[in-house]
């Protein structure tokens, strides 16, 4: 059965999203030895931060604590981006109620192996469009350490503009914001 096949006929899940290249779908406790490897990434804990996972039952909890919850709440959250050629999960891709933040916040990780190819641009624009056109969203923020340079590219790329540095719970460092205008 291919992987559309099965997305589609997975009962009571969120909605999944399609790209050129990709397929968009919610994260779930399956998911949990994608998100151990991913999240334990020397780059993942640079710039976004140590999420301490270190089994397969650590990122099982937090998938469930901390990605299940928005999706029922709000209806979308945080997707795992597949490769259509090959079935590979290659990253995450999201839109985040933060503490913190009074505006939603995009956010997206990618494994090394798959940077430069385009992928998480084409992931988080579509997810940014999902969340304006079928979430009624009107504004979306994003946030990134003042030395990814790549991320911060993304970002604008995206149509964010930089508005100020911030300060967000449990983190020590101060991050650079950026938002869309309303529309």
């Amino acid at each position: 059965m291919s992987l559309k096949r099965n997305l589609q006929d997975r009962q009571n899940a969120a909605d999944f999203y399609e790209t050129a290249r990709l397929i968009l779908r919610p994260m779930s406790p399956e998911d949990a030895g994608f998100i151990l490897d991913l999240y334990n990434r020397p780059k993942f804990i640079r710039f976004i931060g140590n999420r301490n996972l270190k089994t397969i039952a650590d990122a099982e909890d937090y998938i469930r604590n901390r990605f299940l919850p928005q999706f029922e709440k709000l209806g979308y959250g945080n997707y795992v981006m597949i490769t259509k050629e090959g079935d590979h999960k290659i990253g995450g891709v999201g839109i985040f109620e933060r503490e913190g933040l009074d505006v939603v916040d995009i956010g997206f990780s990618l494994l090394d192996e798959f940077e430069g190819q385009g992928y998480a641009y084409e992931a988080a624009a579509k997810i940014k469009s999902v969340g304006m056109d079928e979430f009624g969203l009107t504004k979306i923020s994003a946030i990134t350490t003042k030395d990814n340079f790549s991320s911060q590219k993304l970002i604008e790329k995206l149509g964010l503009q930089f508005r100020k540095y911030v300060m967000i719970p449990d983190d020590p460092e101060e991050l650079m914001y950026y938002e869309t205008d309303s529309f």
